[in-house]
């Protein structure tokens, strides 16, 4: 009985990381209509960038804020820069779906690049902030730690941020209409360059967060080429798809979901079979429910 909570409680924090990658790349796909694989190279750079505070001030909470502005900077300045006037340029409807994936894949190899350049074999180390022991019930120690404790429940305050955000704020509703009608929204006075750029930021500040938490929940070190980066990039992905690209609740429903059944198969059929589950869930998802578990045809969502 132990081991199955256990399983679930692994599974559910693993899932709630999955589930900051996964808003990440809705935010971006929600204001700009873009599949943003950059989000896992911008994550890795932030965490990097929180390493490196902690390491001169000892603090994780002044480290954690300072690589989400990091990853929203960043991310902003990759919209910016490179989507922005690649979109701008592409004149026809299939490369403006097409360019933006394809450039974002690029986007993401060089950034890997640079950090392998300016770290090189670097490692660097961010320490948990509370105690990563689990908690004693009836003798027995279950995998709830007053860490992990913490990562559910900042991912559980920024969903709700972002949702208050989406729903009750004029950026939220300047967001949506940009993306779902951005001639209109300019005759209205959005500024919808402006409008998309924010988006996007708010996308690496969630994802920043993403990649600080997988590092303190997992080794406490990142390296450029950490595999677990690509790992949470591939499983944020999936949960925004089957929880459903246009909702902030279905990412987190969407990577729950996930977590919980990737540490069901690893606790009880092996590791191996990890990687091929999520592309299996992935493809009955879109088989049975192709607008994902939250998503509903036709509408978008908070």
């Amino acid at each position: 009985m132990f081991e199955f909570v256990n399983t679930l409680l692994i599974g559910i924090t693993a899932g709630s990381i999955y589930s900051l990658m996964a808003i990440a790349i809705v935010l971006v796909w929600r204001s700009t209509r873009v599949v943003n694989f950059a989000a896992g190279g911008i994550a890795l750079a932030s965490t990097f960038v929180g390493s490196t505070i902690l390491e001169i001030t000892g603090s994780f909470w002044i480290a954690l804020p300072v690589a989400m502005l990091a990853g929203a900077a960043l991310s902003a300045f990759i919209e910016y820069f490179f989507l922005r006037p690649l979109l701008k340029r592409s004149g026809d409807k299939n490369q403006e779906i097409f360019l933006p994936i394809i450039a974002t894949l690029g986007i993401l190899g060089i950034m890997k690049a640079v950090l392998h350049f300016i770290y090189g074999e670097k490692i660097g180390v961010l320490s948990p902030p509370l105690s990563d022991k689990g908690f004693i019930v009836s003798g027995e120690s279950i995998a709830l730690s007053p860490l992990r404790l913490l990562i559910l429940g900042i991912v559980l305050l920024l969903m709700i941020a972002l949702t208050l955000i989406f729903q009750r704020t004029n950026i939220g509703l300047s967001l949506r209409a940009a993306s779902f009608a951005p001639e209109i929204s300019r005759l209205s006075g959005i500024r919808v360059d402006l409008v998309r750029t924010v988006g996007w930021a708010i996308s690496g500040a969630a994802g920043a967060t993403a990649g600080i938490l997988q590092t303190v929940n997992g080794s406490g070190a990142v390296t450029p080429e950490a595999f677990e980066f690509s790992l949470l990039l591939v499983f944020g992905f999936v949960a925004a798809v089957i929880g459903g690209i246009e909702s902030l609740v279905g990412a987190v429903v969407g990577g729950l979901t996930l977590g919980i059944i990737l540490a069901i198969i690893l606790m009880y059929l092996g590791s191996s079979l990890v990687f091929f589950a999520a592309f299996l869930i992935l493809i009955l998802v879109l088989l049975l429910r192709p607008n994902g578990i939250i998503g509903v045809k036709g509408g978008r969502r908070a």
